[in-house]
């Protein structure tokens, strides 16, 4: 069944929808004004390099929402695998969607990393390795439910990010200053974490658990 604010139509390639893996996914149209993640629509957004990737960019809504977007995506290239041109998709003006939740990037507040690689409604088995999700589980840690992933949504997308608390909340602000201050401190941040430390992987797993 298609999400309020679809109407039928076709998926188009605007968000990295391989449509011949994803049959169950439901296609539309996002009419509303807002993403679903409650951002508004924009027209455009500006266009942010990521650090440790080879000349990647991704457009993104500026602020708060694209430092911790590309921490993502720099946590991705430093740990799971260089990211290069092509690879990220951001926002964008297609409003044709396979689901619901890529309505948000729209709004310029959802990332997908390597989207035919990891396309919507993948089957089970068919995408990130035990250890590449370990990884992903640590960074959802570190963002403390600022950020919600494709993997634990339905139907299921790998490749998709999206900030998932609303305008003005203020944990996306906190986030936001804590990825700055890792940022400027030798030895913290992307480039300088060990996912399977023994003790972050209890914490990711414990976050897991109350997501």
């Amino acid at each position: 069944m298609l999400g309020t604010g679809l109407t039928a139509g076709v998926v188009l390639s605007g968000t990295g929808t391989a449509t011949a893996a994803a049959p169950a996914a439901a296609a539309g149209r996002w009419n509303r004004s807002t993403s679903a993640n409650g951002w508004p629509v924009v027209e455009q957004a500006t266009r942010h390099r990521v650090e440790g990737a080879e000349k990647a960019e991704v457009p993104l809504l500026d602020g708060d929402v694209a430092t911790v977007l590309l921490y993502v995506a720099r946590r991705f290239s430093y740990e799971i695998d260089t990211l290069r041109v092509g690879d990220l998709q951001g926002h964008t003006t297609d409003r044709s969607v396979g689901a619901p939740f890529e309505s948000n990037h729209l709004s310029g507040t959802a990332l997908a990393i390597r989207p035919l690689f990891y396309p919507l409604g993948a089957q089970p088995g068919t995408g990130l390795t035990e250890r590449e999700k370990t990884i992903v589980q640590d960074i959802l840690a570190d963002c403390e439910g600022v950020v919600a992933w494709g993997g634990e949504l339905t139907p299921v997308k790998e490749s998709h990010f999206h900030i998932g608390v609303r305008p003005g909340d203020p944990r996306l602000e906190r986030l936001a200053r804590r990825i700055i201050g890792w940022d400027a401190t030798p030895g913290q941040g992307a480039g300088a974490i060990d996912a399977f430390d023994p003790a972050r992987v209890r914490r990711a797993r414990k976050a897991r658990s109350e997501r």
